[in-house]
């Protein structure tokens, strides 16, 4: 199977972390050719009294412990950017791919209502073979949209939400629970969970 191809994305943070590795690098080998001199001149000061380069040579054995700390730490940050920028961009990517087709499926609806229009306005004088023609056509739509993720709102009877639902009117109705929507004059519709287009609907309120 072939490789997936590298994206600026990887290449900046293949850099970031060949960075990061070097600055530890050089300290550590510092830190261990100051150590070995601070052990050769500690052993000379036991054996010929004292000594102020094991002194000096100690200090800089501490100084460059810090220093190896301070690049590693630096290191560790470094690596944990990388990976939130990774993490961000996946996300990114994610979600532009699951609402890529949010424009083409708001230019889509109109045609979905219309052939909606036309099957309901279909008289006595319609034959059925154009009645089941409009309607095949319109299944064959639906399921083309519900293939991609999009998701009908038709929420007649359901409690109003404002999330999902724009009121056209409110109106009295003592059969119903108020703040109910009594009648849907146009379907609302998700892509992937996010509203597109809310329903349009007729919600009741208490007889007065």
């Amino acid at each position: 199977m072939a490789k997936d191809p590298q994206t600026p994305l990887d290449d900046e943070l293949k850099r970031q972390e060949e960075e990061a590795e070097p600055q530890v690098e050089p300290v550590e080998g510092e830190l261990a050719d100051a150590a070995e001199a601070a052990d050769q001149a500690e052993a000379a000061a036991v054996e010929g009294g004292d000594n102020p380069e094991a002194e000096v040579l100690a200090a800089k054995v501490e100084e460059l412990e810090q220093s190896l700390a301070e690049a590693k730490d630096q290191a560790l940050r470094t690596a944990a950017e990388a990976q939130n920028v990774r993490r961000r961009a996946e996300q990114e990517a994610e979600k532009a791919r699951k609402f890529a087709l949010e424009k083409f499926v708001k230019e889509l609806l109109p045609v979905v209502d219309s052939l909606e229009k036309a099957l309901e306005a279909m008289g006595e004088e319609a034959s059925e073979a154009h009645r089941e023609g409009v309607s095949m056509t319109l299944k064959m739509q639906l399921d083309v949209l519900g293939k991609f993720g999009v998701e009908v709102v038709e929420p007649a009877g359901e409690p109003f939400d404002p999330q999902y639902h724009e009121a056209m009117a409110m109106v009295p109705n003592p059969d119903l629970e108020p703040n109910s929507v009594m009648e849907v004059v146009q379907k609302g519709y998700l892509l992937n969970g996010r509203l597109v287009r809310p329903a349009m609907v007729v919600v009741s309120q208490a007889a007065g």
